[in-house]
């Protein structure tokens, strides 16, 4: 009976090495795994580091190129251009259909200093929901179970 105690000892001696064998080997696969992993993405994010730089730079770029292109180019708003236009295909001056609201409540004009804040609120407010909007889909993406 001690030969056969001593024998299983052996065996369950062995299978426990074997085990631990095989769990290191894992580990060592799982951890090249997961280096190779990190290592695209660290590729993935310098990537996209380079694509955001280029197009920011893109983007510069095509803002002041045609103050250098279209040198004494007067730049002007569109409603004095289809003013301009409806003007030339009518042959008549141009009247509008309405008055701004705006002047309508102050009962002027509204000076070029409140347009311009008036225009840079509008822009800001379009800007916060587009940023929103992008907000979203990222972390919809980023926080979905998988």
């Amino acid at each position: 009976m001690e030969v056969y105690l001593v024998a299983n000892k052996k065996d369950r001696s062995e299978d426990v090495e074997r085990t631990v064998d095989s769990v290191e080997e894992n580990i060592v696969k799982n951890s090249s795994k997961e280096k190779n992993t990190l290592k695209a993405v660290d590729k993935k994010k310098k990537g996209n580091k380079k694509t955001v730089f280029l197009l920011i730079v893109l983007a510069i770029v095509l803002s002041i190129a045609p103050l250098f292109v279209l040198k004494g180019a007067e730049f002007g708003g569109s409603d004095d251009a289809g003013s301009e236009v409806v003007e030339e295909i009518k042959g008549t001056e141009y009247e509008p259909w309405f008055e701004p609201v705006m002047e309508k409540v102050i009962g002027g004009e509204i000076p070029g200093e409140i347009e311009s804040l008036l225009f840079c609120v509008q822009t800001g407010i379009g800007v916060a929901i587009v940023a929103y909007g992008f907000g979203y889909l990222v972390a919809r993406k980023k926080y979905s179970p998988k």
